[in-house]
């Protein structure tokens, strides 16, 4: 069993935001109430995050030289691919889909690039999403050493455009419009950029010493930015004709502002909504987060919705059950699993360099001087 160390994360109360994402993401695929799904897009909550995350970690050191790239791509395959591997195995046979090409996109996390391509372990598809942000993210943080942030964010509108033309050329690959923007990294590359900015501004505060400010204004700001998109969300789903371009908008294009102000609030503001997820409860449901992610679907297609549901006959106390359960499975994946796999690969292949991999950032803390205790 890996050793668990809790509480002494750098940026902890990011850590707490993953568990919020995937319980989320939990409700809208087994929801209390039949039909009552989330208007929120969580992922955009994820994806900058990631943004954040791969940009702090490895921008002083990002190299375009095979050594570097080859650590850089052990460390993601590390992380990513040994838990989602024996997911989808279980998921395979589970299933019994075994059409060749179906395995081979889903294996080779290439799925969610094809439009018609089904996803064996079906929240599998925004990891293809993020492993393009991965493949990507050398480029994009050399582009930005150089030129700054505007830089990568204008090869991001590019690589949109080439996309969205590919899409109208009747392939399965990038498929349609639509397609790009709900399903690829082209279309949600704003949500990976607002993380980017924020790690590119962090680093910027770091480097003079103090992170840490007074205050709850940033933290409210973003709260309140998410909650007034969300009912605009509410209000596109009423009208049928906006609601296609207006889900895109507010999902791809406004919603990635106010969640890089909440982080910024969350990173530097010692609030009540930072101290809840930066709780040691909190840290560890969150990095047990991504065995959650892929695991719940599984739990409830083949255990809770044909077996625990009919039994219980109550669809709520069924999805809370399932939802304690899936939770304690995850934690106990994560711990058994996914954690000793991931930094018996890093060790194996000696790709635990410094800044070089997430313990980098999760298990480091920062010397500076705790700010004022404030509410939010």
């Amino acid at each position: 069993m890996a050793p668990i160390q809790l509480g002494n994360e750098r940026y902890p109360a990011l850590t707490g935001i993953r568990a919020l994402g995937a319980s989320a993401v939990f409700f809208d695929h087994f929801p209390i109430w039949p039909d009552a799904h989330l208007t929120v897009n969580v992922m955009a909550f994820f994806y900058a995050l990631s943004g954040f995350l791969i940009v702090r970690i490895y921008y002083e050191q990002a190299q375009l030289r095979l050594r570097w790239l080859a650590k850089y791509f052990i460390n993601r395959f590390a992380r990513i691919y040994p838990v989602y591997f024996l997911l989808l195995s279980i998921a395979v046979l589970l299933h019994h889909d075994f059409h060749f090409s179906e395995l081979l996109k889903n294996y080779t996390l290439t799925h969610a690039l094809f439009n018609g391509t089904t996803p064996l372990i079906q929240p599998s598809w925004s990891l293809t999403v993020e492993e393009c942000f991965y493949f990507l993210a050398p480029v994009f943080m050399l582009l930005a050493r150089r030129y700054g942030f505007l830089a990568p964010f204008a090869a991001g509108w590019l690589l949109l455009l080439l996309a969205l033309a590919v899409s109208t050329l009747g392939f399965t690959f990038l498929g349609t419009p639509l397609f790009v923007f709900s399903t690829t990294f082209f279309g949600h590359f704003v949500e990976f950029f607002a993380g980017v900015y924020l790690a590119l501004a962090v680093l910027r505060l770091e480097r003079g010493g103090n992170l840490a400010t007074a205050g709850s204004r940033s933290t409210l700001l973003g709260l309140a930015g998410v909650a007034v998109l969300v009912v605009a969300m509410v209000a596109v789903y009423r009208h049928t004709p906006l609601s296609v371009p207006g889900i895109i908008l507010i999902n791809n294009f406004l919603i990635p502002l106010p969640i890089g102000v909440l982080y910024w609030g969350l990173l530097r503001e010692n609030t009540v909504v930072a101290r809840f997820l930066a709780a040691p409860a909190c840290n560890l449901l969150g990095r047990s987060s991504y065995s959650f992610y892929l695991l719940h679907t599984l739990v409830i297609d083949y255990l809770s919705l044909p077996l625990l549901l009919p039994l219980i006959g109550s669809r709520a106390v069924c999805a809370l059950l399932t939802f304690v359960a899936t939770w304690l499975l995850a934690v106990a994946l994560f711990a058994y699993f996914e954690e000793p796999v991931n930094l018996a690969l890093r060790r194996h292949f000696r790709s635990k360099d410094h800044w070089v991999g997430m313990e980098a950032t999760l298990f480091q803390v920062p010397r500076q001087p705790a700010p004022a205790r404030t509410t939010a």
